[in-house]
């Protein structure tokens, strides 16, 4: 199966609460690529930033709270553009004012808050899904397709990396706001192997944390006994790595170029000499998760099922055990983890 065309997907209304970076690229991506229209976005540090972001992205309503977006009747859909550490308050803010919500990667700080959102969610009905958008681009759909059909035979081994050089941003350095490496740039590793293997049955990590206590940079060995294959994540915020990732199995191995977790392409090498290569780059890629909400909201469905809320879990699960491992704690979460 071939990733569906982004407009080909319904048209609905979205709302954005956030207006840095990745907001920008979300609005981009539905206003260009899509049959929906954001129509609104809001910033908690003013309706000032939340102009400007409207008056350059051609946003037709800035908002200068949260809570006068979720209560606009003109949006369908919110997403959650805010940092890592308050992503479950915005989207428990939208659940309960009966918007469908995509909360953008890493699902939230901890497990914990993870179930706040997926538990209120299901309780009111509504559609929710993380903003994992490697899952949803040309190259992975294609890449699980091979992998259903046996080219490659049985995954033995998965490596993935992801290293980019911004410790010097102010929020990747301030624990407060759930910076680091992990949240932020591990995360993707994990959730490829996650998609390719499922739950690890023993993981094992190691890391260095920064002179402000956030990670700097994170090794990690999952071990999947009862599937026979073995998993080497690595992420750092303070140097650039290859960003590429293999899938080696029994009969072949995938290789996926730089940068594994966007629009990309890969190449199919067997053990029986053959090879064949994909291509699937295209612009921007925010497009495929968008669409991807806008017909499981179209089709009645409250969670996406391919990515859906049980496996964000379990992702926010791994996360918060590497975490455990390392000695990570945020500020807010005294115990560990498994706290607020």
């Amino acid at each position: 199966m071939s990733a569906p065309l982004p407009m080909s997907a319904p048209a609905f209304n979205w709302g954005i609460l956030g207006a840095g970076g990745i907001a920008h690229k979300l609005a981009e991506a539905v206003n260009d690529y899509t049959q929906s229209e954001v129509v609104a976005v809001a910033a908690a540090s003013g309706l000032d930033r939340a102009q400007a972001f409207a008056d350059e992205m051609g946003v037709p309503k800035a908002y200068g709270s949260y809570e006068e977006l979720v209560a606009d009747d003109s949006i369908d859909i919110v997403y959650v553009a805010t940092t890592h550490n308050n992503h479950h308050n915005p989207a428990l803010l939208a659940i309960e004012a009966g918007k469908h919500v995509m909360v953008e990667k890493a699902f939230t700080q901890n497990e914990k808050q993870a179930r706040l959102v997926v538990d209120a969610a299901r309780a009111k009905g509504v559609f929710v899904m993380e903003a994992m958008w490697a899952r949803h681009l040309p190259h992975m759909y294609a890449v699980r397709e091979l992998i259903e059909r046996g080219e490659i035979g049985q995954i033995v081994s998965v490596q993935a990396d992801h290293g980019q050089p911004i410790a010097h941003i102010e929020r990747m350095r301030n624990p407060a706001l759930a910076g680091g490496a992990l949240l932020d740039l591990g995360v993707y590793p994990i959730a490829f192997a996650h998609d390719m293997l499922g739950v690890p049955d023993s993981i094992t990590s190691v890391g260095r944390l920064t002179d402000t206590g956030v990670d700097g940079q994170v090794s990690m060995v999952f071990d999947y006994a009862s599937l026979g294959a073995q998993a080497s994540l690595t992420t750092t915020m303070e140097g650039r790595t290859p960003c590429m990732a293999l899938i080696g199995g029994t009969e072949g191995f995938i290789q996926i170029d730089r940068t594994f977790y966007n629009p990309t392409s890969f190449k199919v090498t067997r053990y029986d000499g053959t090879s064949w290569e994909f291509d699937g780059n295209v612009p921007n890629g925010f497009q495929f998760e968008a669409a991807e909400v806008a017909r499981c909201v179209d089709l009645g469905l409250t969670e996406s099922p391919i990515h859906t809320l049980d496996e964000s879990l379990e992702i926010m699960r791994i996360m918060d055990e590497v975490r455990n491992q390392i000695g990570l704690i945020y500020p807010d979460e005294h115990g560990g983890p498994g706290e607020r």
